[in-house]
């Protein structure tokens, strides 16, 4: 049995459904189970058993984990991240889970400038001490992020950012889901570590001129000071101040460290990653 903790998340969503296309039946752990049923398509639904568990909860998750051999780990960015995901990690060891496939982040080290990644990293290396199989998912910034951008362009044209020219990775997180049920239920990919990307790069920038381009109007790029944009997220876009951090700090690190894509999601599904040109054509109405 596979088990999904962050089975409501995007990225936990699109592994549900992915699995399910498959044939895979899996287990989604959510600390509401009508509310996730709900939501799920039915052919999805048909193959999910959907589980009450709550991270912070260990007896919850070793409920959960009884009779599974493998673990899908993704769980939204907080300052409570790394002592939620070693707690998992440590009852999944203790419960017999033999493999975990934890969603990461590229720039996963000790030392790096975004705080939420040296989360990530000492999640890693938790893992390795742990010595279950696991395999990393680094993938960089989730295309359906964007949507966050849509009421800005909707109501006033604009992007703002501080990333001044700086070509930005893309992923749409379907691909992300398709990878990781990939990994899931072949032994070959176990134990390596992923960089996920889109096809191509794209600056926020060239993001406003392709959003003229398919609105036919147009939508123009403003670039900020970092500490502008922190202030901004903070008192317009009502973020708690450390989320208004991450934003700037993935911002910053984007601008100072040039990012390419890689062909990890090709190699994995022997086909090509999915456009952020599709992907905005598909949602083009959340940003009229």
């Amino acid at each position: 049995m596979i088990v999904i903790l962050g089975a409501s998340g995007t990225t936990g969503g699109a592994l549900l459904a992915s699995l399910s296309a498959s044939g895979v039946p899996s287990r989604a752990l959510t600390r509401d189970p009508d509310r996730l049923r709900a939501h799920l398509d039915d052919a999805v639904g048909d193959l999910v058993e959907t589980v009450p568990a709550d991270a912070a909860d260990t007896a919850s998750l070793r409920a959960a984990f009884t009779g599974a051999r493998q673990l899908f780990l993704a769980m939204a960015n907080s300052p409570a991240q790394v002592a939620l995901e070693t707690r998992v990690v440590d009852t999944a060891a203790d419960s017999g889970i033999e493999h975990i496939v934890k969603i990461s982040a590229p720039a996963a080290e000790a030392d790096s400038p975004v705080a939420i990644s040296r989360g990530h990293h000492a999640v890693e290396e938790h893992l390795r001490a742990s010595g279950l199989t696991h395999t990393l998912l680094r993938p960089y910034a989730f295309m359906q992020n964007l949507l966050r951008l849509a009421p800005g362009v909707a109501a006033q044209g604009t992007i703002l950012g501080a990333m001044g020219d700086a070509r930005c990775n893309w992923v749409d997180c379907r691909d992300i889901g398709d990878v990781a049920a990939a990994v899931l239920t072949r032994a070959d990919l176990a134990g390596g570590t992923y960089l996920l990307t889109g096809s191509e790069t794209l600056s926020y920038g060239g993001l406003a001129r392709t959003l003229t381009r398919l609105l036919s109007r147009p939508v123009r790029y403003v670039d900020l000071t970092p500490q502008q944009l922190r202030d901004n997220l903070i008192h317009h876009a009502h973020m708690p101040p450390w989320l208004a951090e991450h934003v700037v700090e993935i911002q910053q690190l984007a601008a100072s460290r040039p990012e390419s894509p890689t062909d990890t999601v090709t190699h994995i599904l022997g086909r090509e990653p999915r456009t952020l040109d599709a992907f905005l054509h598909e949602h083009l109405s959340c940003f009229r």
